[in-house]
C-alpha cells in the first residue's frame, strides 16, 4: 500500500566546484599540466595568458564571418605581391637568421632529458646475426629472444614456446631443439642472459671466466649448495664441502662479483627514465627561509574574450528566438562558467599548497634549517589540519605525491609525518629519528657478526627509547634491511 509522508534530513553534499578542487590538490606538478592540456582542449572559452587585460586587437564585430577575413587576407597577398619561392632557398639565407635565443638568464627553462639507445633485445638481436644459424634456427632464436624479461632471464617453459612457434610462426620444432638454440642464445653478451633461473644465470658467468681454483669452488657452491648459500648458511656449506673458512670466503667474494640481473646492465630507450619535479622550492638564505611554489603550480589561464563578447552580446539582445539560438547561448554560458570555475580551483590549489607547505615550514623548522633528520619534530595529519583550519584528508591529499626541493636534496613531504614515541625521560621524539639511530647502529655493525633484532632493543634501550623486538624488526622492515642471518658475511 503507498503512503505519502514528509520527511527532514540533514545532509551535507559537495558541489562540483569543490569535487573538482579536491581532485586537484592530490595531484602531483606533471599531472596537473596534463589536466590543464585536457581542460584546455574540451573547453574553447578556457585559454592560455593572463588575465583579460591586455591590449589584444579585436574585431569590432566578433561575429564578422571568416570568409570576410580570408578575403581581407587575399587582397593583401595581391598588393603586396611577393614572390614566396624567394624565402625557401636555404643557401641565400644567413645562418644566424634561423637561430633565436629569446630566454634571459631568469627565465624558467622546461626542458625535459630523455633518454636514447638501442634496447636490450635490439642488441641481442645484432649479435645473434654474427652466429651460424639457417633461416629457421635464427627466426626460432629471435623468437627465444623476444620472450627474455627485463631481467634477461627466459621465464616460460620450452613446452609452452614449441606450441606457440607452431600457432604463431608456423615453426615445429622440439624442446631438444630449442634447448641447442638457446645455449646459442646464452653465448650472447652479457654473460647469463637467457638462463631459466638464478643458479644458471651465475653459473653461465662463471663458465665464462679464467678459471681458477676459487671459480671452481664458487661452481660446485652453486651446483650442490644452492639453497643453503642462498640462505647464507656458510657454516652448512662448509661442513658439507668440507672447506675451510679462507676457501669459502674467496669462493663467495667471486660468486658476489657476479650480476643476478644481466639484462638491467645495458641501457635500454624503452625504460622509461622518472624525473622528480619539485611542487616547492624552499632557499636558506643565510638562515632565512624562503618558500617558493613552482611555477609549473601557476599556470597562467584566462576566459576566452571571443565567448565573452559573444554572451554578452546575446545578453544585450532584446530578441532571442528559435531553439538553436537559445542552445548557442546555453553552450557559451556553459563553457564560461566551466572555465571560471577552473580557474578558481586552480587559484585555491596554489593558496591551500602554500598554506599547507608553510605550516609543515614552521613546524619542522629545525629541521629544514640543517637538514638533521634527527631534528624532525612528531607531526601527524591532524597537527597541520589544527594549524591551518582544513580537514584532515585535505592535508592528506596535499602531502600526496608531493615534493619540496631543498639545499640538502628532493624530499617528499609524506617523510616528514611521524609518529611520536616517549623516552625514558619523558621527552617525545619522532619514529624517524629512532630509525635514523636504527640505521647507523646496523651500519657500523661487525658484518661476521651481525646485530639481532633483540640486540637493537637492548641498544636502543641503553639510549634511552623502550621499544619493544617486535616493533624494532618493523621498523628495520620499513628501513629495507634484511635479517641479521642475511646480513652476515664472511
Amino acid at each position: 500500500m503507498l503512503k505519502q509522508g514528509l520527511q527532514q534530513k540533514l545532509l551535507q553534499k559537495l558541489s562540483p566546484q569543490q569535487i573538482q578542487l579536491m581532485k586537484l590538490l592530490q595531484v602531483p606538478t606533471v599531472a596537473l599540466e596534463q589536466r590543464i592540456k585536457e581542460e584546455l582542449e574540451i573547453n574553447p572559452a578556457l585559454e592560455e595568458g593572463g588575465e583579460n587585460n591586455e591590449q589584444d586587437e579585436v574585431s569590432e564585430d566578433p561575429f564578422a564571418s571568416a570568409n570576410d577575413g580570408d578575403e581581407e587576407a587575399h587582397e593583401d597577398q595581391n598588393r603586396d605581391d611577393f614572390d614566396l619561392s624567394a624565402y625557401l632557398d636555404d643557401d641565400e639565407t644567413p645562418a644566424y637568421k634561423l637561430q633565436a635565443n629569446n630566454y634571459s638568464p631568469d627565465d624558467e627553462r622546461k626542458e625535459v632529458p630523455f633518454a636514447g639507445g638501442v634496447t636490450f633485445q635490439e642488441q641481442l638481436k645484432a649479435q645473434l646475426q654474427l652466429r651460424d644459424l639457417d633461416p629457421r634456427q635464427y627466426a626460432i632464436a629471435e623468437y627465444l629472444i623476444g620472450n627474455l624479461d627485463e631481467d634477461g632471464y627466459l621465464r616460460r617453459e620450452l613446452f609452452a614456446i614449441v606450441d606457440d612457434l607452431a600457432f604463431s610462426q608456423n615453426i615445429e620444432t622440439s624442446e631438444t631443439e630449442l634447448e641447442q638454440i638457446l645455449g646459442v642464445v646464452q653465448q650472447l653478451d652479457p654473460p647469463g642472459v637467457g638462463a631459466r633461473d638464478l643458479q644458471e644465470c651465475l653459473l653461465l658467468q662463471l663458465k665464462r671466466k679464467h678459471q681458477t681454483v676459487e671459480l671452481k669452488t664458487a661452481a660446485i657452491i652453486l651446483k650442490e649448495c644452492m639453497e643453503e648459500f642462498s640462505r647464507k648458511h656458510y657454516d652448512k656449506v662448509a661442513k658439507k664441502l668440507e672447506l675451510s673458512d679462507e676457501e669459502l670466503r674467496l669462493a663467495i667474494k667471486e660468486i658476489l662479483r657476479l650480476n643476478p640481473r644481466p639484462g638491467n646492465s645495458e641501457s635500454s630507450s624503452a625504460k622509461s627514465t622518472e624525473h622528480i619535479i619539485p611542487d616547492f622550492i624552499l632557499i636558506n638564505n643565510e638562515g632565512q627561509l624562503e618558500l617558493q611554489l613552482n611555477s609549473r603550480n601557476a599556470p597562467d589561464l584566462k576566459i576566452s574574450k571571443t565567448y565573452q563578447e559573444m554572451l554578452d552580446h546575446y545578453s544585450k539582445s532584446k530578441k532571442i528566438s528559435g531553439k538553436e539560438q537559445k542552445e548557442a547561448i546555453l553552450f557559451v554560458k556553459q563553457k564560461i562558467d566551466s572555465a571560471r570555475w577552473f580557474i578558481d580551483a586552480i587559484r585555491q590549489r596554489q593558496q591551500t599548497l602554500m598554506l599547507t607547505m608553510n605550516a609543515i615550514l614552521e613546524y619542522q623548522y629545525e629541521y629544514f634549517q640543517s637538514g638533521d633528520e634527527t631534528k624532525l619534530r612528531p607531526m601527524i595529519l591532524k597537527d597541520i589540519a589544527e594549524q591551518v583550519g582544513l580537514d584532515i584528508s585535505t592535508i592528506s591529499r596535499v602531502a600526496n605525491s608531493k615534493y619540496i626541493q631543498t639545499s640538502f636534496g628532493t624530499k617528499l613531504l609524506k617523510s616528514f609525518f611521524s609518529e611520536s614515541l616517549s623516552t625514558d625521560s619523558g621527552e617525545e621524539v619522532s619514529t624517524r629519528e629512532v630509525k635514523k639511530i636504527l640505521e647507523e647502529t646496523i651500519g657500523v655493525e661487525d658484518k661476521r657478526k651481525p646485530v639481532t633484532d633483540d640486540k637493537l632493543a637492548k641498544i636502543l634501550k641503553e639510549k634511552g627509547y623502550n621499544i619493544a623486538r617486535r616493533t624494532v624488526a618493523k621498523y628495520r622492515e620499513q628501513l629495507n634491511i634484511p635479517v641479521a642471518r642475511l646480513r652476515k658475511e664472511i
